[in-house]
């Protein structure tokens, strides 16, 4: 069997063009196990795996778990927010902690940037990256390439435009790092204090319009405002951002050509996307979330054979 390059996924920057080819070869079988009217199968019994958040996830942490699911492994989750984390305890002690109880693998999201990769050299169980603050959300990037593979036939030599608050995403790192390395041209676009200052120099195209963007792409992945995480203000209001960097269907209509809309979700409605253009035929949005389960599963069977 083939074997990934890697015993953890930290980061797309971690991982060869062929880690990820192996990875959505996996994907692809698993699919088609979750199309079947029993959909579980036993590759991961006796395996424990740890969901270890210590930030809000809806999405990601219900994919994850159902992913594990899926493949029988034993699972546990844990939430920072009803944790000893509130009482002072360390990330590496809380970590230790969890795995005195025996278990194999973590999958664990964390505000810190890098907070993953420190654990790789303190402990020996598998880490999957579920998103370590504004740096990278590997699973998120493979599942988005899954879905343009899956909708145009190939990633290679396509034109992919991430458009939105690029300085604040973990996803959009993720993201240039997976199409470059499978041979895609990628822009981001969006307004100059939501892009980072030396973006250019990761060889992607810059943008500041977006019907500009729109036209260049075929495929656009819209991310959303992350409030939660500006310090400042760094544009006058939402109504505005809606108004030059928002994508509503009369746009997508106007194109003479047919563009792939993608999201990552949650969808700030009216913000980023309109309804109309989120439910139109051009968006594979929910194809993206029954995908991110096929992912996960592949990603936690490669890494399970790794020990």
């Amino acid at each position: 069997m083939q074997q990934l390059s890697v015993r953890h996924l930290l980061g797309i920057k971690d991982i060869t063009p062929q880690d990820i080819q192996l990875i959505f070869e996996t994907a692809d079988q698993f699919k088609e196990v979750l199309n079947r009217p029993i959909k579980k199968v036993p590759s991961l019994r006796d395996v424990t795996i740890a969901n270890v958040f210590f930030e809000n996830s809806t999405r990601t942490r219900l994919s994850f778990e159902l992913a594990e699911k899926r493949l029988s492994a034993d699972v546990i989750n844990f939430s920072a927010s009803g944790s000893s984390v509130k009482k002072g305890e360390t990330l590496l002690d809380t970590v230790n902690n969890i795995l005195a109880m025996k278990v194999d693998m973590i999958v664990m999201r964390h505000s810190s940037p890098g907070a993953p990769h420190f654990l790789s050299r303190k402990i020996n169980a598998n880490i999957v990256n579920a998103g370590d603050g504004t740096h990278e959300h590997p699973t998120q990037a493979l599942l988005d390439s899954f879905s343009i593979r899956e909708r145009l036939g190939e990633v290679g030599g396509k034109k992919i435009a991430i458009i939105g608050d690029i300085t604040h995403s973990r996803v959009a790192l993720s993201n240039i790092f997976a199409l470059q390395k499978q041979g895609a041209e990628v822009a981001v676009c969006g307004p100059p204090t939501l892009l980072p200052k030396h973006i250019g120099e990761l060889g992607v195209k810059v943008f500041w319009n977006v019907r500009e963007a729109l036209q260049w792409c075929d495929v656009a992945n819209v991310l959303r405002i992350q409030l939660e995480r500006q310090t400042g203000k760094l544009f006058p209001s939402l109504r505005e951002y809606a108004l030059y960097f928002g994508i509503n269907k009369k746009m997508l209509d106007e194109l003479n050509k047919e563009i792939v809309l993608m999201h990552p979700g949650p969808i700030n409605r009216g913000v980023e996307l309109t309804s109309d253009a989120a439910d139109s035929h051009h968006s594979v949005i929910l194809d993206q979330v029954e995908n991110g389960v096929a992912i996960r599963m592949a990603v936690l069977y490669l890494l399970a054979s790794k020990g």
